[in-house]
């Protein structure tokens, strides 16, 4: 039995060819997204208009007492939020405005990354693919997969010939 893959895209419904150029694109924030980034695929010409679209923002944390101590979120354009500036320009206020760092120990050190776990199994990377890892990914890839889609990331294709090489699945004929 052979398997077949269709990519249909997900803007129009539309069955897209093997020779069709393909766009992923990755939701980030959406007032509807509940359970975290997703991927989308369309074609080029359904997303064209997505940069005359663009809208420019200013996203915002305000750290007040209405937020129980963590700050609040807030995107607003950019315009709205240049209008708060009553005293200089915005620009000129951002400019000269004091930098802050984020905290010490919230920095993310260079910790080495243990691919040969199910936390970070099938995850792209640069390394070697130990037999762990591949192991791993052979024996649990729908939940593998199931992870790195929740966390935007290109999912493990068995038939695709790097993919079936890299993790140790038979090569497609």
């Amino acid at each position: 039995m052979g398997r077949k893959t269709v990519h249909v895209s997900d803007f129009s419904g539309k069955v897209l060819q093997p020779d069709d150029e393909i766009v992923r694109v990755v939701v980030l924030e959406h007032p509807d997204l509940v359970a975290g980034p997703v991927q989308l695929e369309a074609q080029p010409i359904e997303i064209e208009s997505i940069d005359d679209a663009a809208l420019d923002v200013a996203v915002v944390e305000i750290y007040d007492r209405h937020g129980g101590g963590e700050p609040r979120r807030v995107t607003l354009t950019a315009s709205e939020f240049d209008a708060l500036a009553t005293d200089v320009p915005m620009a000129q206020l951002l400019r000269t405005a004091e930098r802050i760092r984020p905290p010490k120990g919230s920095r993310k050190a260079a910790e080495k990354v243990d691919y040969a776990t199910v936390e970070h199994a099938g995850k792209p990377h640069r390394g070697k693919v130990t037999e762990e890892e591949a192991s791993l990914v052979r024996e649990q890839l729908e939940e593998i997969n199931k992870r790195l889609a929740d966390e935007g990331l290109r999912q493990i294709d068995p038939t695709d010939p790097e993919h079936a090489t890299r993790y140790g699945f038979p090569l497609p004929n």
